[in-house]
C-alpha cells in the first residue's frame, strides 16, 4: 500500500476520534460550565488539564455524587462506552476519585448507582479483553532444576504447576455490585488502572494516594523518619478531618493498590510531591496491616515502606566517581 493510501486509510480514523472527543468535551462543559475552552486536542486537554481535572474532582466529591441520576457519572460511563482509547483513558484517569469515594460511602448506605455502573463498565471492559482468563506468571522455584543444567533427577509432572502464579483470578461477567462482589470489581478496576499508570497524570496518582491514606484509616507518622514530621502530621489530620473512615481492605483489593504504591515509589519519572503522597500511604496501610494483624498484608506494605526509605538514602548519597557536568573551566 502506497503511503498516500495509508494516510487515507489512517485519516477517517483520525477524524472520528477527534469528532468523539469534541462530542465528550461539549457534553461535559453542559454538565459543568466552568470548565475552559477546549485545545486542539480535546482528548488530551481532558486527561491533563489541571483545571477541568479539578473542576471534575470537586463535582465527584459533592455529597450528593454518585447516584442513579448523577450527569457526571453518566458522562463518564458513556465516554468510556465510545471505545475511544484516548477517551477510556480520560476516565480511567478518574478512577482514583470514583473508587475512593464510592468505598468510602459504601457503609453510610447512600444511593451509588452512578459510580458502580462507572467501575461495572471498567470490570466489563478487562473481563472482555482478558476473556475472562486469569492472570499468571512463573515464578522461579530453586527445587527444581535451571534449564541451563543436567539433572539426575527425574522431572516432576507438576513442575509447572508449582511455578505458576496467579496474579489475578479468572473473571466472571457481573451485571450488579453485591457486598460480596464488591473487592473483586473495585480491584478489576484498579488492575485495569494500573495497566495504563504509565499515561496517568501525577495529580491523578496523588489523588489515588490521598485515597489510600483515607482507606487504611490509620495514622502511619509514626513510621516516618522525615525531618518535618510534625509538621505533615499537622497537614495529614487536616486532610483527614474531611474524609469519611476506614474501610475494609482485603487481600484481592489490597493487590493492585500496592503494585500501583509501587510504581508511584519507583516510577522512572521521581515526582516528589507523588513520592512524599505515596510513602505516606505506605505508612497508613502498614499501620493498618498491624492493627488488621494481617501478614501478607505486614510483609507487602513493610517492604514498600522499606524501598521508599531506601530511596530516599540513596538520593541523599553522593557518588565521588561521577564526573560533574560543567561548561566553566576553572584555572
Amino acid at each position: 500500500m502506497s503511503n498516500s493510501a495509508s494516510a487515507a486509510a489512517v485519516a477517517p480514523s483520525t477524524s472520528s476520534s477527534v469528532s468523539k472527543a469534541q462530542t465528550a468535551y461539549q457534553s461535559l462543559s453542559s454538565i459543568i460550565p466552568s470548565i475552559p475552552a477546549p485545545s486542539q486536542n480535546p482528548a488530551f486537554s481532558l486527561l491533563h488539564d489541571s483545571e477541568i481535572s479539578s473542576q471534575v474532582s470537586a463535582y465527584l466529591r459533592q455529597p450528593d455524587s454518585g447516584a442513579g441520576d448523577d450527569n457526571l457519572c453518566r458522562w463518564l460511563y458513556d465516554t468510556f462506552q465510545t471505545t475511544d482509547p484516548d477517551l477510556q483513558l480520560v476516565v480511567i484517569r478518574f478512577l482514583p476519585i470514583v473508587a475512593g469515594v464510592y468505598l468510602c460511602r459504601v457503609t453510610l448506605r447512600k444511593p451509588l448507582a452512578g459510580f458502580e455502573a462507572v467501575l461495572l463498565a471498567l470490570y466489563a471492559h478487562e473481563t472482555a479483553s482478558r476473556a475472562g482468563n486469569s492472570l499468571t506468571v512463573n515464578v522461579p522455584d530453586l527445587s527444581h532444576p535451571s534449564v541451563y543444567h543436567e539433572s539426575k533427577a527425574p522431572a516432576k509432572n507438576n513442575a509447572t504447576d508449582l511455578n505458576l502464579a496467579v496474579i489475578s483470578p479468572s473473571l466472571e461477567p457481573h451485571g450488579t455490585v453485591r457486598s460480596t462482589r464488591r473487592p473483586r470489581i473495585v480491584s478489576v478496576a484498579l488492575e485495569l488502572y494500573y495497566s495504563k499508570i504509565w499515561q496517568m497524570p501525577a495529580a491523578s496518582k496523588i489523588e489515588f494516594c490521598e485515597f489510600c491514606e483515607a482507606w487504611a484509616g490509620q495514622d502511619g507518622e509514626i513510621y516516618s523518619e522525615g525531618e518535618n514530621g510534625d509538621r505533615t502530621k499537622e497537614e495529614k489530620e487536616k486532610e483527614k478531618a474531611g474524609k469519611e473512615g476506614r474501610v475494609p481492605l482485603p487481600w484481592e483489593l489490597l493487590q493492585p493498590v500496592l503494585r500501583i504504591l509501587g510504581h508511584c515509589l519507583m516510577g522512572t519519572k521521581k515526582n516528589e510531591e507523588l513520592f512524599e503522597a505515596a510513602s505516606s500511604a505506605c505508612r497508613s496501610l502498614y499501620a493498618r496491616s498491624l492493627h488488621d494483624i494481617n501478614p501478607n498484608a505486614i510483609l507487602a506494605t513493610g517492604s514498600l515502606l522499606r524501598l521508599s526509605k531506601l530511596a530516599v538514602i540513596a538520593e541523599k548519597e553522593i557518588d565521588h566517581t561521577e564526573i560533574a557536568m560543567n561548561t566553566v573551566i576553572s584555572l
